[in-house]
Formats: structure tokens, sequence, C-alpha cells
């Protein structure tokens, strides 16, 4: 067919001579011939799928415009394109999209909205549906407290414990290497050698070839690792006298420096302090955006730089705004580094320098922040870090993610650090202040008492 012969959307829309819409035949007529009746289903035309050519191409026949039939639906319509505009592909196919910037017409029709999906519903749907169901509000989980918390975060090292201790001292006699198995099951729990042979001389005293039954062996733990652990369970005091009372905290990489900064403020507004936190860890653009976060949830300012800008003179303009706005405490995050890198050590004893150009008593408080799960390593990072800062005391986190919790018996005895609070989950309520008796049956497996 020539290019000047070959109808257009409109020609092939209605150039079927003498052809209306389909209709189903009548019964009586159903076994009519194709000579007797229309085909129920008209042959299909090039954008409707794939024609019969065999038996389609004869019936086609292109009619001029201005001869086609109109159908009565449409009868009295402006059925001709406008001139000098292009003619529109008919709704529902990719042409039919407006343009780009075009002003969208408006035909009088509301728009409905689409409908939310399933899974994606408003903050408070789940009440709104309970309610609306006649269950009432939807109930919150019930809160733990402190100590279901500290049993279940420390369950893996309790567990670990006990199975060992119970699979040692039932049915047998005490002797030289029952003892000696107790000792090595303290070690592989990191708490340290002086820690275990004391634990084993008083298990051993007086009970030699005599029986002793699990129980008895995990109340003598506890009560040794209380004793160990008893001189170094300090609060944190906040000096009244010193306003703004400056806490920086240091440590390695993925500590939890900056949770712990987190929760510790959100603690001290709830003891009605005013609270200002400085966003040190300038390495790391997400450690500033998580401050942030804190900041919002606690409804603490938070004094923060661009990513890559100088920590030091970060802490030193925190100190200057949280002294001109009378804060009562400063929190300094800093970025998280490895005690063996000496230059980055350096760094961490410049903030210090800056900090006390300001205030010669600054920082007030050093906290080292320790991850539980990295064991033995966190005697180095004491070591190290108290050459770099002046650490006055020890945050214990992620005492939840391993089986090695008694790492902190033995900082105490090497060190004699103050251990402030212990970190057993991801909640505000997860950290709390170190309690020595308490930390001392949960990880021996006892009942409080």
């Amino acid at each position: 067919m020539a290019s000047e012969d070959k109808p257009g959307w409109f020609g092939r829309l209605f150039g079927r001579k003498g052809q209306g819409a389909p209709q189903d035949a009548p019964e009586e007529e159903a076994d009519a011939t194709p000579e007797d009746a229309p085909s129920a289903v008209d042959p299909a035309s090039p954008s409707e799928g794939q024609p019969d050519f065999a038996t389609g191409a004869d019936d086609i026949t292109a009619v001029p415009l201005d001869e086609a039939p109109t159908p009565d639906a449409v009868e009295g319509a402006d059925m001709l394109p406008v001139e000098g505009e292009p003619e529109r592909p008919p709704a529902g196919t990719a042409g039919d999209a407006p343009e780009r910037g075009a002003e969208p017409q408006h035909t009088g029709a509301q728009v409905r909205e689409p409908a939310l999906a399933p899974d994606i519903q408003p903050t408070d749907s789940a009440a709104a549906l309970a309610h609306d169901a006649g269950a009432g509000p939807a109930r919150e989980p019930e809160a733990k407290g402190w100590w279901s918390r500290l049993t279940s975060g420390m369950r893996r090292t309790s567990t670990a414990l006990s199975d060992r201790v119970t699979g040692l001292f039932t049915k047998r006699k005490l002797d030289a290497t029952t003892l000696e198995d107790l000792e090595d099951a303290l070690i592989q729990a990191d708490f340290g050698l002086d820690t275990a042979m004391r634990v084993s001389e008083a298990v051993g005293k007086g009970r030699y070839e005599k029986g002793i039954s699990p129980d008895e062996v995990r109340a003598i733990l506890a009560a040794e690792v209380e004793r160990a652990l008893e001189p170094v369970a300090q609060p944190l005091a906040i000096d009244e006298a010193r306003k703004p009372f400056v806490i920086l905290t240091v440590g390695v990489n993925g500590a939890g420096k900056t949770t712990t900064l987190g929760k510790l403020a959100s603690k001290l507004r709830a003891e009605g302090r005013t609270v200002m936190l400085a966003a040190g860890d300038t390495f790391r653009a997400a450690a500033i955006d998580q401050l942030k976060v804190w900041g919002a949830r606690t409804g603490t300012p938070v004094v923060s730089g661009a990513q890559g800008a100088d920590a030091a003179g970060l802490a030193f303009d925190a100190l200057k705004q949280a002294e001109g706005a009378g804060t009562d405490v400063l929190l300094i995050d800093t970025a998280g580094r490895l005690q063996n890198k000496v230059g980055l050590m350096a760094e961490l004893e410049k903030i210090v320098r800056v900090l006390r150009k300001q205030d010669p008593e600054a920082p007030h408080a050093t906290l080292l922040v320790l991850d539980a799960t990295v064991g033995q390593n966190a005697l180095s990072q004491v070591e190290l870090f108290s050459q770099a800062a002046p650490i006055s005391g020890l945050v214990m986190t992620k005492l939840d993610g391993t089986a090695r919790g008694g790492i902190l018996v033995a900082l105490a005895a090497k060190f004699g650090l103050p251990v402030h609070f212990i970190g057993v989950g991801e909640g505000v309520e997860d950290l709390e202040p170190f309690a020595a008796r308490d930390f001392a049956r949960a990880i021996a497996g006892l009942e409080r008492d």
C-alpha cells in the first residue's frame, strides 16, 4: 500500500466498511457459515495483535474520512484533529503520556488517590485497626526490669560456665586435675589467670577428695567475682561546681561510643540536667548523623561540623558554646582509633590539649568505651589509651554478644579503674550503672538474692 493511501489511526479505527460493534450471533444462526453471518471476533488490526493475513487482508478497506460511518455514540462530536497539532494516539498507549512540562488538562472528573499497599500503613494504623475492631488500643510489650535484661544479656557467658562446671563437678571427687580444668574454663571465659587461680584455691580449700556440687562451685565463683569487682563499681559523679562538666569518650572503632553517649545524654536529661552533645567523630558522616538523631530523640542540642573537620577545633567550639549557654554537662564524641596507631593517638592528645586552653581542668571525666567481645585485647586498649588521655573510668558494652564476659574481672584486677556503666543491649534502658553483686551472680548463673 502506498504511503499516501495508508490509513492513519482514525482510518484504522473506523475504516472497516459496514462494520459496527461485534454482535453475538443468535442461537438459531449458530451454525451459519462465514458468508451468512459476520465473525464474532473481527480480524485484529496491526495495533491489536497478529492478524490472519490469509483471510483478514481483504476485509480491511481504506475508506476516506469523509465517507466513514460515524457511530451513534459519538454523533455530532468533533472527531477531526485540531489543525496544526499532531494527532494524539489513543488513551492507554505509550504515546498517550503528556509531554514533560505540559500543563495538565482538567476535565472535571474526580481523581481517585491510589490505595495504600497492604504493607504500607500509617504509623498508628495498628492501634486504629484494633480500636475499630473493638479490641481497644494496641498493648505495648511489658518492659523488663534491669535484672531480667542483665541475666538475659549475660546468658551466653553464664551458660557456657554453668555447663562446664556441671560437667566437671557432677559425681566426681575434687582433685588437682578437676581444679586445673576449672582454671582452664575460667581463663577461656577471660577471667584472667589471677582470678582463675583465686577461684580454684577457694573451691579446693578443705575439700580435697570430697564431693562438691556444681551449685556450690557457682556460689564460690560469684563470691570471688564480687570481691574482685566491688572496689571498681563506682557511679559516674558529676561535679556541680564545674559547669559545664566535660565528659570525653574514647575507644576503638565499633566499641559503641556514639550510642553510649546518646544513652548517657538521655539518663542525664532524666535527672534534670541540661546537656550538650559534640559530634567530634568527624571522620564518619554516619557518626555525625547518628548523634544528631540521638540529640533529636533526647531533646539535646548537638554541635557538629562538616565531615573531615578538625575534631580538636570542634571540641573547643562546643566547650565555648556550652559555657555561654550555662549547660550542666558537655558530652564529646571522638573518632574510633586503634590503640597501636601512633598518629591517631596523637590526635586524641591534641583534643585534650585544646580543651585545656579553654578550661585547664577539662576534660573532667574521660570514659574509655570497651567492647566485651574483643576479649583480652581490652587489656591492651586500657594500657595504651591511658597514655594518650587521662582515662578516669570504663564503660563496658556488648556483654550480650559474647560468651567471655569475664574480661571485666581481669581489667579490674590489673588496672583498678572505676567501671561506671555496662551495656547489655541496644535500648536506652540497657545501659545501667555497674553493680558488682548483680554482675557476679548473673555471670555465675545464680538468682538475685
